[in-house]
C-alpha cells in the first residue's frame, strides 16, 4: 500500500510519529548511543525508510554505527581565522577521540546570505553531516539561514559559532573590541566610525554591536557604520565610496578585521589622507601580515587556534562527553593587543 509523502521534509518528529517512539529514542538510536529492544529498532528503521527520512543510510546503521565524527560546516579556510580555528578544532577532537570532518560552504559573491542558492548548499552540507556516525555539528560559517536551521532538521546538537554565551561581556568581539575602543579613548579620540561585514552574517552583528557597546561606555556613537564583506577590496571600496565632507568627519576607523583595514590604508593613501596623522585606523585579528603594513596596524590578535578547541568543549558538553584534561590543560588567553603605528593621539601629528 503506498503512503502519500509529506510535502516538508520530514523530521525526527515524524520519524518518532511513525515508529511510536519518542523524537529523543529515534536522536539516539539515530546516534548509535543506548541499547534498545530489536522490535524498537525494526520500527525505526521502518520508519525512516517509509517517510525517506535524512540520513539515507541510518536505517541500515542503527544498531552497529558509532557516533566517531564532528562535522564542521564552514564557508572560507583560506583566511587565517577560518583556518586557525579549524586546525585547533581538529586538535581537540583527536584528543576526545573523534575525526573532525570539514564540509565547505561556497562564498555566494563574497558577502553570502542574500543568494537564493544558499538554502540548497546549507540543506546539502548538513545532509553530508546529518549521520549515524556525526555525533554534533560545528557551524564555523554563521549566517542567518543556519540559524534558522539550528534546532529543526539535524537530529544531533549544532554549536554555533558566535553563538551567546551566558556571559556577553566573555564573547572575543566584545572583549577584543573593549580594548580597541580603550585605546583609542586614551589617545582622545572621540569622531570613531566602524567599518564591518555584511550584516546578515551573525559575526557581523556581534561585533557591530561589540564597538557600540564598547563606544557607549565613554559616552560616544559611530559617526558612520561603513559596510564591506571581510575581503580587502570592500575595505578600500568603502572607503573610496565616502564623500569629502564624511571622510573629514572621521578621526579613527576601527575595522572589524586586518583584511578591510588594509584595503581601508590603501584607499585612504589613494586620497592622500594621513595615517595616523589625519585618521587613525585599527583591525581585529592580529594575521602575520598586519604588522609589516606602512603602517603597522594596530590590531587585535586572535588566537583561534583556542577559539576552535572551545568550540569543541562546548560541543562535547552538549554531548554529555568529558572534555580532555579539563583541570591539568590551562586557561590561556585568546586574545592580545598590538598597538602599533597606524594609531596615535588625537591630532597629535596633524597638519596645522
Amino acid at each position: 500500500m503506498s503512503r502519500e509523502q509529506p510535502s516538508r521534509r520530514p523530521t525526527i518528529y515524524d520519524v518518532a510519529k511513525e515508529a511510536g517512539v519518542s523524537h529523543q529514542t529515534v536522536a539516539m538510536v539515530l546516534r548509535g548511543q543506548g541499547k534498545f529492544r530489536p522490535e524498537t529498532l525494526k520500527r525505526v528503521s521502518a520508519a525512516i525508510e517509509t517517510l525517506r527520512y535524512r540520513p539515507n543510510n541510518a536505517a541500515r546503521a542503527l544498531a552497529t554505527s558509532s557516533a566517531n565524527r564532528i562535522g564542521a560546516l564552514v564557508f572560507e579556510l583560506q583566511e587565517v581565522g577560518p583556518s586557525k580555528t579549524v586546525q585547533g578544532a581538529a586538535l581537540r577532537a583527536a584528543e576526545a577521540g573523534f575525526l573532525l570532518e570539514i564540509v565547505s560552504l561556497p562564498l555566494f559573491d563574497g558577502i553570502g546570505p542574500e543568494h537564493s542558492g544558499e538554502s540548497d548548499a546549507i540543506e546539502r552540507a548538513l545532509g553530508l553531516l546529518d549521520r549515524a556516525d556525526v555525533a554534533g555539528i560545528l557551524a564555523l560559517a554563521p549566517v542567518d539561514r543556519l540559524l534558522s536551521l539550528g534546532s529543526g532538521p539535524v537530529s544531533v546538537p549544532l554549536v554555533m559559532e558566535l553563538e551567546d554565551a551566558s556571559d556577553p561581556g566573555s564573547t572575543l568581539s566584545r572583549r577584543g573590541m573593549d580594548l580597541v575602543i580603550d585605546h583609542l579613548a586614551g589617545l582622545g579620540h572621540r569622531r570613531i566610525a566602524y567599518l564591518g561585514g555584511s550584516p546578515t552574517w551573525l559575526a557581523s552583528r556581534r561585533r557591530a554591536e561589540a564597538v557600540r557597546a564598547a563606544l557607549a561606555r565613554h559616552d560616544l556613537e559611530p559617526v558612520a557604520e561603513l559596510t564591506g564583506d571581510w575581503s580587502a577590496s570592500s575595505g578600500a571600496q568603502a572607503v573610496r565610496a565616502l564623500r569629502p565632507a564624511d571622510l573629514a568627519s572621521i578621526g579613527a576607523l576601527v575595522c572589524g578585521n586586518d583584511q578591510m583595514a588594509l584595503g581601508a590604508l590603501l584607499a585612504l593613501d589613494e586620497q592622500g589622507v594621513d595615517v595616523p596623522g589625519r585618521i587613525s585606523v585599527t583591525g581585529f585579528d592580529g594575521i602575520p601580515e598586519s604588522g609589516f603594513l606602512r603602517p603597522p596596524l594596530t590590531t587585535v590578535k586572535v588566537d583561534y587556534a583556542v577559539h576552535g578547541r572551545r568550540l569543541v568543549d562546548s560541543l562535547l558538553t552538549r554531548l554529555g562527553r568529558p572534555v580532555p584534561d579539563p583541570a591539568r590543560e590551562p586557561a590561556p588567553d585568546d586574545i592580545e593587543f598590538l598597538a602599533r603605528a597606524s594609531t596615535a593621539r588625537s591630532g597629535e601629528l596633524r597638519a596645522p
